[in-house]
């Protein structure tokens, strides 16, 4: 593994011909979540049975949350309020567009840029996605973008921005997207998540959906549902 800087943001790359991001294959782009440090999902990339030669490319989120916590984030969430709220059962506005959240499309459009320019992956071969916040991001980027994009993986992810949304859902149609969410899920609610499951389908794209038993995370039988997908549309 290796670390390179893509636009504004620092990147670990891993997978490819030599473990660092060696040769032409296609690429996946998983973004983390709030508060997690910039490496957190990178342990996924020896674990999921992409095709050979996939190289796998993990950006670090812009905000330094500092004394809050140890790991990053690419907009700001108050999660006490967001829980208080939840425990008195007022449901989330899912129209709601995230103080930050252009800003941190522009980094994520701009790393993009400058990784396809880099790293040179076949045209349409990137898988773009994440975790939690990074999932709501990377579908927010390949909504508003005409980047040519092989799938997109929302892992515990559920709907911002909708009404902004909306505009571009048929830009994509056809966009196979693979969706997993923890029933039991605290911070964010599995029915929400199930609610933008069938809205991207209702839209025609090609949405796999995995619910598990569980709840903020990414179990094994995922990760092994996951790899199948990047066979299926990076093969």
């Amino acid at each position: 593994m290796k670390v390179m800087k893509f636009a504004q943001l620092d990147a670990r790359i891993a997978g490819g011909t030599d473990r660092e991001g060696g040769g032409e294959g296609p690429v996946v782009v998983l973004l983390h979540g709030f508060g997690a440090p910039g490496d957190d999902l990178v342990p996924l990339w020896r674990v999921l049975a992409a095709p050979p030669g996939t190289r796998f490319v993990f950006p670090e989120a812009p905000l330094d949350l500092g004394d809050r916590s140890l790991g990053r984030a690419w907009w700001w969430i108050d999660l006490e309020e967001r829980m208080r709220r939840q425990e008195l059962g007022e449901k989330r506005d899912t129209t709601e567009v995230p103080e930050g959240l252009d800003a941190a499309r522009a980094h994520v459009e701009g790393f993009l840029d400058a990784l396809e320019a880099a790293l040179r992956p076949p045209r349409g071969k990137i898988v773009l996605g994440g975790f939690s916040q990074g999932a709501m991001l990377g579908l927010d980027v390949a909504l508003r973008s005409t980047r040519p994009l092989a799938g997109l993986a929302l892992l515990s992810g559920t709907p911002i921005a909708t009404e902004e949304w909306a505009k571009c859902f048929d830009e994509r149609r056809g966009l196979p997207i693979f969706m997993s969410h923890g029933q039991d899920d605290p911070i964010l609610p599995f029915d929400l998540a199930g609610e933008l499951r069938d809205t991207l389908a209702s839209h025609g794209m090609s949405v796999e959906w995995v619910p598990f038993r569980g709840g903020h995370g990414i179990p094994s039988n995922v990760v092994d549902e996951l790899g199948a997908f990047l066979r299926r549309v990076l093969g």
